[in-house]
């Protein structure tokens, strides 16, 4: 169910966001085969061992990546570049989607903390 809930979100978007929210979909579940998709804080979000592991969002004026932790972004701050971020979300655009390497790096450091805390 919660793909459907997804498709009908990313449906609502406009074609270059949609687009480029799909291309992160696929990255995610490229980069962690068998992750479970849900809705988490109406949001689409992604789900392995009982944690979150990530999610997205489009906003009027960018997209999100929300890693689901307070730390994440801190620990990769160096690897951000010129981006702009708050606490929870790594904001982006179409025209500047995340790279793979980025993509990798948000995941890899989110799953090692559920793992390391246990959720």
């Amino acid at each position: 169910m919660a793909s459907q809930e997804i498709d009908a979100y990313l449906s609502k978007l406009d074609p270059m966001s949609r687009g480029c929210l799909e291309q992160l979909r696929g990255m995610i579940h490229e980069f962690i085969p068998g992750i479970e998709e849900c809705i988490s804080y109406q949001v689409p979000a992604f789900r392995i061992e009982g944690g979150v592991v990530a999610g997205f969002a489009s906003f009027k004026n960018h997209l999100s990546y929300l890693p689901f932790s307070g730390s994440v972004l801190n620990v990769l701050e160096l690897e951000l570049g010129k981006r702009t971020w708050t606490k929870s979300s790594l904001h982006f655009t179409s025209m500047d989607p995340l790279s793979d390497e980025l993509v990798s790096r948000l995941l890899e450091v989110r799953l090692a903390e559920i793992r390391n805390r246990g959720r």
